[in-house]
Formats: C-alpha cells, structure tokens, sequence
C-alpha cells in the first residue's frame, strides 16, 4: 500500500511539472507560498481578531490552533516519519525557492493554513472563504514548487483540520480538562 502512494505521489508530482508549468505560475507562487511561511499571514489575522474586542476569540482560537498544529506535524509527527522533500529524491527541476531544511510530511505550510481556515469556518466568519481559498492556494503551491508530495499536502489538510476542531471544540467547552488548560496558559 504505501510503494503504491508513493509512486502515485510521484506520477501526481510529475503530472503537475509537465502539464501545469507556465512561467505566470512560476513567478506567483513563490509569492503565494510566502504568505505561509511561518504562518505569517494567519498570526496577523489572528491578531485583527485579537485587538478587535468583539472578536477576540476568534484571535485567540486560531494562535492556539497554530500552536498545536506545529507541535504536533512540526514537532512530533515530521520527527517520526523522516520523509525526504521531493529536490531531495531528483525532482529539482522547478526549485523556485530557497531549500526548505526540515522533513517533508506534513506540510507545515498546509496544516497551519487550514488550521486557521477551519476555525474561521467553524466560527462562520466571513471571512472563511477567502481563508480556505488562501490555505488551498498555499497549499497548491507547496506541491507546485516540489518541495512536498501530495500526500504531504492531504495530510496537511487533514492535520489542520483536526487542529481547529480540536481548539474550535476546547474553547466551546467541548473538551474537559487539559484543552482548557492548554487554551488557558497561552491566553491568560
């Protein structure tokens, strides 16, 4: 099962440089996936929300699924599956961004996208949409540029998604105990 994800990543990968490599695309998303380093873009949202007082917690949920959707695909899970990034394995024909360091799964990038995306779209905020559409385009590009595999990036999603359910359900009250806790000592 995984020899045969594996060479489907690999054709999906190498269908995307041959079918969808136009120099428009070269040149945005680089730009694209620069809006997902770090998480950049979704802390500054979170902090519209923040210092918006009505809004505050809608701030607040999505740094806290920032937070555990890096400990858990930055810290633990990329630790554990030590995946190559696809220049690693001779895929570096179309490397338009500076050699990501760490390992490949999951998509860093991807997870805290959806993170935030899902807990905008929990919260029903208007601006869910444009989030999910900014996380798939970020997401999108991380493949694009060969720096992750499409399982990386689906996993990705998945990850991010269970983050901001997990935060979304917690401060809901949803979830007894320690996720109150976790939400407690990053906010107060």
């Amino acid at each position: 099962m995984i020899k045969y994800i594996k060479g489907m990543d690999l054709k999906l990968l190498a269908h995307i440089n041959q079918k969808l490599s136009y120099d428009l695309l070269d040149r945005t998303m680089p730009q694209i996936t620069r809006l997902g380093d770090g998480g950049v873009l979704w802390i500054l949202v979170a902090l519209a929300f923040v210092f918006n007082g009505s809004s505050r917690a809608v701030g607040e949920m999505i740094i806290a699924a920032l937070i555990l959707t890096t400990i858990l695909g930055e810290g633990i899970i990329k630790h554990l599956i030590r995946r190559t990034r696809p220049f690693v394995n001779g895929i570096e024909e179309k490397l338009l961004i500076v050699k990501p360091l760490t390992y490949s799964f999951p998509s860093g990038h991807t997870s805290s996208s959806f993170a935030a995306a899902g807990v905008l779209f929990a919260v029903h905020s208007r601006l869910a949409l444009m989030a999910v559409v900014f996380a798939a385009l970020i997401a999108f590009s991380r493949i694009y540029l060969n720096v992750h595999y499409p399982t990386d990036v689906f996993i990705g999603v998945l990850l991010g998604l269970f983050c901001a359910h997990v935060v979304v359900s917690s401060f809901r009250g949803g979830f007894p105990g320690s996720l109150h806790l976790f939400s407690a000592i990053i906010f107060y």
